[in-house]
């Protein structure tokens, strides 16, 4: 169980959502849907937390997700947890969208669904109670959906699971910061190097600049 005073930020998914945790439970929360923007919005949302965020230990998603968003809120991270001189934390995106998803489908087992950009998606399975039951893949969306016939599916795809009819019940879920002190301890991370399902976007040319 997370102790003493603990800011939360996640920004790999179209969320901006920030929260302060005392003891693992959430004080004071922000939470916006943006899908763009996160680099002008995760600074003022921190700032309208209690005591403008300051905590004993930062905890930032890692991804999978999107690329800048993931860069933008591990870079927030890291320059607070130098400034307060604090320990920074990473977690899995996927392992928060569980988190969010358990207070709308209880206890049962149900397989997280979240879009990857290129015709792609993030897929991890959950056991009853919101243990890991498998490692996460990366698929065409196509083979992710065959995957999740006859499952209860939650994440930023349930429109087009419930669409093509693979599921027998899909709920739209995205993550949300207060629901961190609900991670399991085997999920707090010591890095925070991003985990990326595929190399981003914009590659280094030899010449060391993007390409």
């Amino acid at each position: 169980m997370l102790t003493g005073r603990t800011l939360v930020i996640e920004t790999a998914t179209e969320a901006c959502s920030v929260a302060l945790l005392d003891d693992g439970q959430a004080v004071a929360d922000r939470h916006e849907v943006l899908g763009r923007g996160h680099a002008e919005r995760l600074v003022p949302l921190i700032a309208l937390l209690p005591e403008r965020g300051r905590a004993d230990r930062v905890l930032v998603s890692l991804g999978p997700g999107s690329f800048t968003g993931t860069r933008i809120g591990i870079a927030a991270a890291r320059a607070l947890g130098l400034a307060w001189r604090v320990p920074v934390r990473g977690f899995a995106t996927l392992q928060l969208v569980a988190v969010s998803a358990r207070a709308l489908v209880d206890a049962r087992a149900f397989t997280v669904l979240m879009a990857a950009g290129h015709g792609e998606s993030h897929l991890q399975r959950f056991a009853d109670g919101g243990a890991v039951d498998a490692e996460p893949l990366l698929l065409p969306t196509a083979e992710a959906l065959v995957l999740c016939h006859g499952a209860l599916v939650v994440g930023n795809q349930a429109e087009i699971v419930r669409a093509a009819g693979a599921a027998t019940e899909a709920v739209f879920v995205l993550p949300r910061a207060s629901d961190a002190g609900s991670l399991l301890p085997s999920a707090l991370l010591e890095t925070t190097a991003p985990i990326y399902g595929r190399p981003p976007d914009a590659r280094a040319r030899s010449n060391g600049t993007a390409g």
